[in-house]
């Protein structure tokens, strides 16, 4: 498979593209900046140029041509404002959507977040609270979208080693989980169509995550 993965030069999709790539697959990394280019071809990614804070929809279509499925996992990042949550965490995300359907590629995998599911609790971070406003508004558009798609919120991120284990369903209790580990998950979500249209969560378990993947999509 052919992957364009949003948001190419971060911490998971970097993880994603090497796993990826061990698997026979081709990432392609859409970075924002030169400057990251070998870094993404050193994990084994084609690297394509593309900045979805200014691309249109055409942009995004010829950069992705010829993928079997996209991934969203770009964000804003820590020290981010409130605005930055918003162009990112939610126009980015339907902006990729919106290029997927001009260069019909129908996967579709939105790295989103846990809590993305409602409004923010009252006395929540203005920022981290803008964040989640924006991951829920670009779930509500991407559901909206006659797109494969699939959705997966990960808990709070941890840099640990790889545990191979996870807990995943459509509701999970709030925990941690490895940013590895959610590149493996998203690694078989995207080879695994019954994944589509599926609203996921994910923290640390005990479940391989082949099992985990297969006991959520019946298979």
């Amino acid at each position: 498979m052919r992957i364009a993965i949003a948001g190419g030069h971060g911490q998971i999709a970097r993880l994603l593209s090497r796993e990826l790539t061990a698997r026979g697959d081709v990432p392609v990394a859409l970075v924002r900046q030169l400057a990251h280019v070998d870094d993404v071809t050193a994990d084994g990614a084609e690297a394509v140029v593309l900045d979805l804070e200014r691309a249109n929809a055409l942009d995004v279509a010829e950069a992705i041509a010829g993928a079997d499925a996209v991934v969203f996992a770009a964000g804003a990042g820590p020290g981010s404002g409130a605005a930055r949550k918003d162009t990112v965490d939610r126009a980015a995300v339907a902006l990729l959507a919106d290029g997927a359907e001009q260069a019909g590629v129908r996967r579709y995998v939105l790295v989103s977040s846990m809590g993305a599911g409602a409004p923010p609790p009252a006395g929540t971070d203005e920022v981290f609270a803008a964040y989640l406003v924006a991951k829920r508004a670009a779930e509500i558009d991407l559901r909206m979208r006659d797109l494969d798609w699939t959705i997966l919120r990960p808990g709070a991120l941890t840099n640990e080693r790889p545990t191979g284990a996870v807990l995943l369903d459509s509701s999970v209790p709030r925990g941690s989980v490895t940013r590895a580990d959610v590149a493996a998950v998203l690694v078989a979500l995207l080879h695994e169509t019954r994944s589509a249209g599926l609203t996921l969560e994910l923290v640390g378990g005990v479940v391989p995550v082949d099992a985990a993947v297969s006991a959520v999509t019946g298979s």
